[in-house]
C-alpha cells in the first residue's frame, strides 16, 4: 500500500512537472510570438483582414466679408503605382493610358523610376475614377495601383481677386496670396485609418459605419477676408476698361475703409485664373499691391503739405512766387507743365502741384523733418499686411541728403513706395490723422465654428493733429474741386485727393526712363465723413495722355460714383465742386463791346483770356496792370470779369483753365 501511495505520488510530481515544462514553453512561444514577431505578424494579419488608407480632410475655405465664397475644397481621387509589384509594365500602360489621358510612355517612365510609391495622376475626374477602378478589378492591378483622396482647390469667381488669393500647387501646398501666407491655418490634414473588410475587399464590423463618417479634420480653419465681393468687381471692371483705353504695362487699385485699415478690394492687371494658374507667366501672379516699388511723384506731396503745415513752416494763404523751375545743387527742378505761374497761395500750389512750391517747402522743413515725417506716415517699413512678399519701400538716410535730395524728395522722386503703403498713409489724412494698420484678413475660425483669430481695429500713431489735417483736407478737396485732380470729381460728393505723374525708374537704377510714366491718383470720400480711399496707378501708358490727372483720376472717379450708390452714401448739396462749377468755354456769355474812348488813369482794360495758356495770360494780366491768379489747367475757359471792362488798376482777376 505504501508503495502504490509513493508510486501516486511520484506519477503526480512528473505530471507536474510536465504541466510546468508545457507551461514554459505556451509562456516562451507567446512571449516569442508577442514581443519578437508581433509587429510582423499584426500587420499580416491587418493585410489579410483589411486594409490602411489615408484620409484627407479639404482645405479651409476662404470667404469675403460677406461670407461669399472665394476659395473652397473638393475631395478627388489621385492613382499612384507601386512599381515594385508591376509584373508587365508595357501591358498596365496600354491598358492604364487611354483612361486618364497620359501617354503609355509617362506611365512608363513613372514605373521606371522604382520604389513602392510613384505618383500617376493627380485630382482624376469622376468617370476616370470609375474606369480605373473597373480595370483594377477586372484585371487584378490592385496590388499595385491605388487611389489617394486629395484636397482640389477651386476659385469659383475665376479671375476675381486671384493676385490676393493666391494658389495651391499639388500636396496641397499653397503657394501665393493668402493661401501661401495662412497655409498652416487653411491646409488640410492626413490620417492613417484601417478599414476591417472581407475577401472581397468589403467593409465589415464597425467599418461599415466608420468608412460613411469623411474625416473633417481637427485643426484646418475657414479664413474670412475683408474683400467685399461686389466692390472687388467694380474695381476689376474699371481696370479692364482703363488697360484698353490707355494700353498700359499694369495697373493697380486698392480700396480700403480709413476707419479701421480694412482692405475692401485689391486688383491688378495683368492678372490670371487661379484654376488654370499653370497656363500664366510668373510675372502676371505678382500682387503688386504690396510687392511693387516706384516713385509716388505729386500724390507723395499730400504728406509734405500735411508735414509743413503741421510744423508751421507754410499757411494756406501763404504767398509763393514761382519763377517756373528752381536750381537747387545745380539740378534744375520745374513744374509740370514747364511754365510760370507768378504770384500764387500755398493752396495754389498744391491745387496746381507746382515743384517749385513744393521744394521750397521741402528745403524748410530740412532733410531730418521731411524723412521723419515719411516715416510717421508709413513710408520705409511693411505695413504688416497677411500677405506675402512685402517689400519695404526706400527712404534716404537723412544725414545721406544734399539740398537736391530734399528737393526732389519732396516732389516724390528720390522716394519709393508700395502702393499699399501710399493708400495707408492717405487713410491717415482721412482718419483724422491717425494712421492704422491695414489688414485683409477679418477673421479665421476652427473647424468647429470657434473663433481663432478676430483682427481688430489697430491704432500705430498720430502722424499730424487734428485740427492741421482738416486744413490738409480742404486743400486736397481743392484738388479734386478746381484743380488738377477735377476728373476724379463726382457730383453732389465732397472728394479728396492727389494726383501724381512720375517718370519710371531704368531697371538698373541709373536714372529715368525716356518717355516711360507712372500716372496715379490717390483720394477719399465724402470728405465730411470718409468712408472709402482709392488708390489707382497706371504703370506705363502706352495710348493717349501719361498724367494722372488725365487718365488715373478719372478711373478714380468711376469708382468712386459706383462705390457712393452701394454704400448707400446720400449727395451732398453743400459740395464745394458744385460751389465752384466753372462754365465751359462754350457756355461762357459773349464779351461786352471793346472799350470805346479814352482809359482815365488808374484805371485799365481788361483783355480777353479765353483760349490762351496759363502763361500767356499770366503775362497779358500782367501787362495790362491785373493781378492775376489762375485756377485748373490747360487753356482759358473762363474769367471772373468779364473781357473789355473797365476797371482799377491792380484788380484781382481770376480766370479759370480746363483741358
Amino acid at each position: 500500500m505504501k508503495m502504490d501511495r509513493h508510486k501516486a505520488q511520484r506519477n503526480i510530481g512528473l505530471l507536474g512537472l510536465a504541466m510546468l515544462g508545457v507551461l514554459a514553453l505556451v509562456v516562451f512561444r507567446y512571449a516569442w510570438l508577442q514581443l519578437v514577431q508581433g509587429s510582423e505578424l499584426s500587420e499580416r494579419m491587418k493585410a489579410q483582414v483589411g486594409q490602411s488608407y489615408l484620409a484627407q480632410s479639404t482645405r479651409g475655405a476662404i470667404l469675403d466679408r460677406s461670407g461669399r465664397e472665394l476659395a473652397v475644397s473638393t475631395m478627388t481621387k489621385s492613382l499612384y503605382v507601386d512599381p515594385n509589384h508591376v509584373k508587365e509594365p508595357e501591358v498596365l500602360a496600354s491598358e492604364l493610358a487611354p483612361l486618364i489621358g497620359l501617354s503609355e510612355q509617362q506611365i512608363l517612365d513613372d514605373i521606371a523610376e522604382g520604389g513602392g510609391f510613384q505618383w500617376v495622376k493627380h485630382h482624376l475626374a469622376q468617370d476616370e475614377y470609375e474606369a480605373v477602378r473597373h480595370l483594377m478589378k477586372e484585371k487584378e492591378y490592385t496590388d499595385c495601383l491605388n487611389f489617394v483622396d486629395e484636397a482640389k482647390r477651386y476659385y469659383p469667381n475665376d479671375v476675381l481677386a486671384a493676385n490676393v488669393l493666391g494658389f495651391v500647387g499639388t500636396e496641397d501646398k499653397g503657394l501665393d496670396g493668402v493661401e501661401q501666407a495662412l497655409d498652416g491655418l487653411l491646409k488640410g490634414e492626413v490620417e492613417e485609418e484601417y478599414l476591417q473588410t472581407d475577401r472581397s475587399s468589403r467593409p465589415i464590423l464597425s467599418s461599415i459605419f466608420s468608412r460613411q463618417k469623411r474625416y473633417k479634420g481637427d485643426y484646418c480653419k475657414t479664413v474670412t477676408l475683408t474683400i467685399d465681393s461686389s466692390i472687388q468687381f467694380m474695381v476689376e471692371q474699371e481696370l479692364d476698361r482703363a488697360m484698353a483705353e490707355n494700353g498700359p504695362q499694369a495697373i493697380t487699385c486698392i480700396v480700403m475703409d480709413p476707419k479701421n485699415g480694412e482692405v475692401l478690394a485689391m486688383a491688378g492687371r495683368p492678372s490670371y485664373n487661379p484654376n488654370k494658374f499653370w497656363d500664366y507667366s510668373p510675372e502676371s501672379w505678382k500682387n503688386r499691391a504690396v510687392s511693387f516699388i516706384y516713385e509716388p511723384g505729386s500724390t507723395f506731396k499730400a504728406m509734405v503739405a500735411g508735414a509743413a503745415l503741421q510744423e508751421n513752416v507754410v499757411s494756406p494763404n501763404q504767398v509763393f512766387v514761382d519763377p517756373g523751375y528752381v536750381m537747387v545743387s545745380g539740378r534744375r527742378i520745374q513744374n509740370w507743365s514747364g511754365e510760370s505761374f507768378g504770384t500764387v497761395t500755398f493752396t495754389d500750389v498744391v491745387k496746381q502741384s507746382l515743384n517749385t512750391g513744393f521744394a521750397q517747402v521741402g528745403l524748410s522743413l530740412g532733410a531730418e523733418k521731411l524723412t521723419e515725417y515719411a516715416k510717421r506716415f508709413g513710408f520705409g517699413e511693411q505695413t504688416g499686411i497677411d500677405l506675402p512678399g512685402e517689400e519695404y519701400g526706400i527712404l534716404f538716410n537723412p544725414d545721406d541728403m544734399r539740398d537736391s535730395d530734399i528737393a526732389t524728395m519732396s516732389i516724390g522722386q528720390s522716394i519709393a513706395v508700395t502702393p499699399l503703403q501710399l493708400v495707408t498713409a492717405m487713410s491717415a489724412v482721412a482718419n483724422d490723422g491717425v494712421l492704422l494698420k491695414p489688414h485683409i484678413v477679418k477673421e479665421i475660425r476652427n473647424a468647429d465654428g470657434s473663433v481663432y483669430l478676430e483682427n481688430q481695429r489697430t491704432e500705430v500713431r498720430r502722424v499730424i493733429e487734428s485740427s492741421t489735417d482738416k486744413t490738409l483736407m480742404g486743400l486736397l478737396e481743392q484738388v479734386v474741386a478746381t484743380g488738377g485732380g477735377h476728373k476724379a470729381a463726382v457730383k453732389g460728393y465732397r472728394i479728396a485727393g492727389k494726383t501724381g505723374t512720375a517718370q519710371k525708374i531704368r531697371e538698373d537704377g541709373a536714372g529715368y526712363m525716356d518717355g516711360r510714366y507712372i500716372a496715379s491718383f490717390c483720394g477719399f470720400a465724402p470728405v465730411e465723413d470718409p468712408q472709402v480711399t482709392v488708390l489707382v496707378i497706371i504703370d506705363d501708358p502706352t495710348l493717349g495722355s501719361y498724367y494722372g490727372g488725365q487718365i488715373a483720376a478719372p478711373v478714380a472717379g468711376r469708382i468712386f460714383a459706383q462705390l457712393m450708390r452701394y454704400l448707400h452714401i446720400e449727395p451732398t448739396s453743400e459740395t464745394l465742386l458744385e460751389v465752384e462749377t466753372v462754365p465751359h468755354a462754350q457756355e461762357r456769355p459773349k464779351p461786352k463791346k471793346v472799350f470805346q474812348g479814352e482809359v482815365p488813369n488808374g484805371k485799365v482794360v481788361v483783355p480777353d483770356f479765353i483760349g490762351l495758356s496759363l502763361r500767356e495770360a499770366a503775362r497779358k494780366a500782367a501787362e495790362s496792370g491785373l493781378t492775376f491768379e489762375g485756377e485748373g489747367s490747360g487753356v482759358a475757359a473762363y474769367q471772373s470779369i468779364e473781357p473789355n471792362t473797365l476797371v482799377d488798376a491792380g484788380t484781382a482777376i481770376t480766370v479759370h483753365f480746363q483741358p
